[in-house]
């Protein structure tokens, strides 16, 4: 699928304002008090890590082990080769504080994870839960250049419109300096209970499952099946009402979802995989992705 000269444009655009963005190096965009950013420091990146531990597992229903109880950090091996985009909120931070970004003021983060680092550290940790290996061998074939979406969320308060836009347009700028082709990941329900989420995970069955040269499935002994209702028994309304923000909005710019869900008793949550071709963001969201 063509993307349009409008969505071509707005990848351009984001390429161009990358390489002249000035100031501190990792500063992609401010809005406001808000900033989204790549950490540049180890204390940027356990800024992210405490971030994660607040949502997870102090108002989610994640499970810390012994060294994440003590250290109050989700942390994993992945942390120390990925990128971590953030979102700031300077106007939590205190004034005579000196430089640098403070744990408190991270509001939003994302991990994000680029095809040639992946090989080089043992690769994605979708494949955890995912069989991807044929993606990759398509990447290899077509000189495609996958970055894979993780741990991924948003300090309550900040779960708005302002802060998601600003960490897609980071990703965005992330996907036009290093030229990247496809995205995916995991995204999440807050339950481990398949059969309550028969109604959403039917509707992403039935209207949004990968086609064959993009097919993907959960890994045998962890498959759980989407295809619970009838495609004719959905209720439209009721299925949108049941998805979370972050996969609604995924799926309305344009996201393919893997076969098959995944129960992640750690962190309490059912698993489906994201798979998004950046040629086919839809026009309106490209402009998220792309434009400052």
């Amino acid at each position: 699928m063509a993307r349009s000269k409008e969505a071509v444009a707005a990848q351009d655009e984001a390429r161009i304002a990358a390489n002249e963005a000035g100031g501190d190096a990792g500063t992609i965009a401010r809005r406001g008090s808000l900033e989204v950013r790549i950490a540049q420091t180890p204390e940027e990146i356990d800024a992210a890590q405490a971030l994660r531990y607040r949502v997870f597992y102090e108002e989610m229903s994640a499970t810390p082990d012994a060294k994440a109880l003590a250290t109050r950090r989700d942390a994993d091996r992945f942390d120390e080769f990925c990128d971590h985009l953030l979102v700031v909120d300077h106007a939590l931070a205190d004034a005579d504080a000196g430089e640098g970004v403070q744990a408190k003021a991270v509001v939003g983060c994302y991990r994000l994870l680029r095809q040639e680092v992946a090989d080089q550290h043992g690769g994605f940790y979708t494949a955890g839960e995912y069989d991807i290996e044929p993606l990759l061998a398509r990447a290899r074939n077509e000189g495609l250049r996958f970055l894979e979406l993780g741990r991924s969320c948003v300090l309550e308060g900040y779960r708005n419109k302002r802060s998601v836009e600003l960490l897609w347009h980071g990703i965005g700028y992330y996907l036009a300096m290093h030229n990247l082709d496809v995205m995916f990941g995991c995204a999440s329900f807050e339950t481990t209970d398949p059969d309550a989420l028969a109604l959403p995970l039917s509707y992403l069955y039935h209207e949004f499952l990968t086609p064959d040269q993009w097919y993907v499935r959960a890994l045998g002994d962890q498959y759980v099946e989407m295809n619970r209702i009838p495609k004719d028994d959905i209720n439209l309304r009721d299925a949108l009402r049941a998805l979370p923000p972050m996969i609604k909005g995924y799926i309305r710019a344009g996201c393919y979802i893997g076969d098959g869900a995944v129960v992640d008793e750690q962190f309490g949550t059912t698993d489906v995989l994201i798979l998004f071709p950046v040629s086919r963001i839809n026009d309106r969201y490209f402009s998220k992705f792309g434009k400052a």
